[in-house]
């Protein structure tokens, strides 16, 4: 029987409705619309009146090399940790499926790290991997300035995508555990009475299952690595966009072109272009790969 709250006026509901829908429009459409105003006006940081300008703020920004510098570090970060956390929490969650001895006790310890705000995890692994009293002081020491993320952009940009990997790995087991567990027992039953191993089982008949959840996932952290607040927080609290604009991700330009630079214009442009990227990117994913998801 279907059972359904039916309100004799329209006033209760609407009151129901209006705390969620004010909060809606004061944090999302209002500054969504201020940043599409701003992008084609010259904006003053101090207050005043605004001048239109037209495409001049997008103009400047392509003109950039470090704007390009910034779209490459992006793409690398959020490619490379997607990749590392999707395969870090398929492997945790095909040892846990296995149900190995301890593997129900160890879930917490999985799932721990993604309770870590990005700052708090860049700031220690800032000093775990530190080159002088972290843990590669000892390569350091038989192999000088071997690892020194100080110096060297790629080293920095490495270290990025260790912390982001290591915080989002408990995210995407979460969702490929509950993915293997509803993969029917019968079949990799059957396949090991034929002899194939759990790397074969895997290989051959649960990951191919996993493909919607797989999908899913990568929509979501190749999001997260472009815009997500760990990823600013991250970069912010480990490397601070350097060495040498190494690890300067477009979110992070962003936030430091217009709190910093107080360039609020220029900001809100890198902003549009942004979502722009992610819209090209989604729909690629959705056009292109989604055709190859088969879904139960």
């Amino acid at each position: 029987m279907d059972k359904r709250a039916v309100f004799r006026s329209w006033w209760l509901p609407t009151a129901f409705a209006l705390p969620q829908l004010a909060l809606i429009a004061l944090f999302f459409y209002w500054p969504a619309v201020a940043v599409v105003r701003w992008a084609f006006t010259l904006e003053p940081p101090f207050g005043g009146s605004a001048e239109f300008v037209g495409l001049a703020n997008f103009r400047d920004v392509f003109a950039d090399p470090l704007y390009w510098n910034s779209v490459v570090v992006s793409l690398t970060f959020a490619l490379a940790g997607t990749l590392s956390t999707i395969f870090i929490g398929l492997v945790l969650a095909l040892a846990v499926d296995r149900q190995l001895p301890g593997s129900g006790a160890v879930r917490f310890l999985y799932i721990l790290p993604y309770a870590i705000a990005g700052p708090a995890a860049g700031m220690a692994f800032r000093f775990i991997l530190s080159p002088e009293r972290g843990l590669m002081a000892s390569v350091n020491s038989a192999f000088p300035d071997f690892w020194n993320p100080a110096k060297y952009g790629s080293h920095a940009l490495i270290l990025v995508i260790v912390v982001f990997a290591w915080k989002w790995a408990g995210y995407t087991f979460i969702f490929l555990l509950a993915g293997l567990q509803s993969v029917p027992k019968s079949l990799t039953e059957a396949a090991a009475m034929d002899g194939s191993g759990p790397v074969r089982r895997a290989i051959d008949i649960q990951i191919p299952m996993l493909a919607p959840t797989l999908f899913f996932l990568t929509v979501i952290m190749m999001t997260e690595g472009f815009v997500g607040a760990d990823t600013y927080g991250i970069v912010a609290r480990t490397t601070d966009g350097g060495p040498n604009h190494g690890t300067d991700v477009m979110v992070y330009r962003i936030v430091e072109e217009a709190f910093r630079g107080l360039n609020y214009s220029g900001a809100s442009a890198q902003s549009i272009v942004l979502i722009g990227l992610i819209m090209i990117f989604t729909f690629i994913q959705f056009r292109f790969v989604e055709r190859r998801v088969h879904y139960k």
